[in-house]
């Protein structure tokens, strides 16, 4: 039964409030992707980090990661700069176009998990984040 599976169970799920945030975003021009990633950049000390820890964090592969990063820098979102020390790394940070978002993107995540956990409890809510931190976090390979 189809209804069992939760590949189907969490595919559906995933698919619905993609569409529901992507459609909330489209309102500062960006997708959940590059909300993803600017949403980590400011977690991170300096607002700085590099495309590999980007896609650790998000779990993306590099030529994914770099996809992104390429339409962000072309929307002034980050800047890419060459570390100084190190040839080899480059270090992604946001612009301030990009950090005049925060305040609306933030407030667009809140909204959209508003709206995703309205029919939860807070005590259903808080399991249902622990058990997908859970599932993240497993050894499925």
């Amino acid at each position: 039964m189809v209804d069992n599976c939760m590949n189907y169970l969490l595919s559906v799920t995933q698919h619905k409030v993609f569409k529901y945030y992507s459609k909330l975003l489209e309102r500062q021009g960006i997708t959940s992707a590059q909300a993803g990633v600017l949403t980590y950049i400011w977690s991170v000390p300096d607002n700085k980090t590099t495309p590999k820890e980007i896609g650790k964090k998000l779990h993306l592969e590099a030529p994914t990661v770099s996809g992104i990063l390429d339409k962000m820098q072309k929307l002034d979102l980050i800047n890419r700069e060459v570390d100084p020390d190190n040839r080899r790394i480059i270090f992604v940070t946001p612009t301030n176009k990009a950090n005049q978002m925060k305040t609306s993107i933030k407030s667009t995540t809140e909204e959209m998990n508003q709206q995703v956990l309205k029919d939860f409890s807070s005590e259903e809510a808080e399991l249902l984040k622990q058990f997908l931190t859970k599932l993240i976090h497993s050894e499925i390979k």
